[in-house]
């Protein structure tokens, strides 16, 4: 998958020329918030974990951290985040690009309270130097196999 596969994706929507693409990496929340020129915390990073045996997504503020405690009441196991490997072959985008569009069938996508707070967030595009600006309602539409809204993170409270 690939920067071309989140821009294919985003044509039945009439959106494939909102996916920004950048002349520096913004394969991390700090570095596409530059990329982009907004806080980090707008920055919608994509977190991936394996519960059940199965992939999962979940999408959260770039100044949010998974608070265990409120994973394992929802998801009744601990947090464990998949490998580099894991995330490339059962996500289908290579870490700093990944994203909840254009992704592997049965990629269960949960998205955080943490990105409420914003009219708008950045979730990367499908490689490390995307991203495209969505309103929270957008993210919801157009992730790809979404489950819910959840409170699954810490620290961006404070």
């Amino acid at each position: 998958m690939s920067i071309a596969a989140v821009r294919e994706y985003f044509a039945q929507f009439g959106m494939a020329d909102q996916v920004l693409e950048f002349e520096t990496s913004s394969a991390t929340v700090e570095l596409a918030a530059q990329a982009v020129g907004v806080i980090p915390a707008r920055i919608a990073k994509s977190l991936s974990f394996k519960v059940d045996g199965k992939a999962i997504l979940i999408i959260a503020a770039g100044d949010a951290k998974v608070d265990n405690a409120k994973f394992k009441a929802h998801f009744h196991t601990k947090a464990k985040m998949l490998t580099p490997d894991e995330v490339t072959d059962l996500i289908g985008h290579a870490i700093g690009g990944v994203c909840p569009f254009a992704i592997k069938e049965g990629v269960e996508v949960y998205l955080d309270e943490s990105m409420r707070r914003f009219d708008t967030v950045f979730p990367a595009a499908g490689s490390g130097n995307s991203a495209i600006q969505l309103t929270c309602d957008q993210l919801e539409q157009y992730a790809q196999n979404f489950v819910a809204w959840g409170d699954f993170c810490k620290g961006w409270q404070e």
